[in-house]
């Protein structure tokens, strides 16, 4: 097959959690590029009407539907209303993520909630999702963590800031997730699912200068990631071009950790 065939997401039906943040902004839209008909989700349905409304204009097949992963009422409500308006799902992003916890001493409530928001109830949608995906005849699910789940904190890039008040939930919840991305795999075995898992590192968001030229200097590629450079990545996960790829944790950070 021609790799702009294998590369295509032309008729395939794509969920985004979370896809008005600054990476799901950038994944809806990548995911979009490549013809696939997406849903942005967010728990405020306005804010994720906003997101499909700016590329519709754009000539894009984008949609938007409202869930709170913290809510599994919700999570039933999507998946209803993903079968009884598209019939199928073929693809699910899972990138939505709460972060209730402040820093270190935060109060041990704010885990608790981290907890039932990125754990139970990240868990509970991303079962769901993957039953209509297997329901659907088989697809991919592409979980969105960070480096920070691989490797404890560099503090050095936070000297000469105000900032490094680092919240453990951040560092829990990632690792989790990319071990999680394995069982899933090997769960599901013979129902034509794929499950991999993205690790980015830092995302450029007009961080202080300082931070900035910590953090760049260790970069072989000299620079934060910038929003286009998870599109790709995402495309080759969701689409027939990586039909190999399974169970994998892709660390995307510009040779950070080299």
């Amino acid at each position: 097959m021609n790799v702009k065939e294998l590369l295509s997401l032309t008729h395939k039906v794509i969920v985004v959690t979370g896809g008005s943040g600054n990476y799901g902004k950038c994944i809806v839209e990548g995911l979009a590029e490549a013809d696939a008909t997406v849903i942005t989700t967010s728990r405020d349905l306005q804010r994720a009407e906003n997101t499909a409304d700016g590329l519709r204009r754009m000539g894009y097949d984008v949609h938007a539907m409202s869930v709170d992963q913290a809510i599994p009422e919700t999570v039933d409500a999507l998946k209803q209303q993903i079968t009884a308006r598209f019939g199928r799902l073929d693809g699910f992003v899972n990138n939505a993520v709460s972060r209730p916890m402040k820093g270190y001493r935060a109060p041990l409530e704010q885990f608790e909630v981290s907890m039932r928001d990125n754990a139970t109830g990240m868990f509970y949608l991303l079962r769901e999702m993957t039953d209509l995906i297997v329901q659907s005849g088989g697809g991919s699910v592409i979980n969105i963590a960070s480096m920070m789940g691989m490797k404890g904190p560099d503090l050095s890039n936070y000297e000469g800031t105000d900032m490094g008040d680092l919240p453990p939930d951040y560092f829990f919840h990632n690792a989790g997730l990319i071990n999680l991305t394995r069982y899933m795999a090997k769960m599901h075995a013979g129902r034509n699912i794929r499950f991999n898992c993205i690790s980015p590192g830092g995302l450029f968001n007009n961080q202080p200068e300082q931070f900035l030229k910590n953090y760049c200097k260790k970069v072989p590629l000299g620079r934060m990631a910038n929003p286009d450079d998870i599109k790709g990545l995402v495309v080759l996960l969701a689409s027939d071009a990586g039909t190999y790829i399974n169970g994998e944790n892709i660390l995307m950070d510009g040779g950070l950790n080299a």
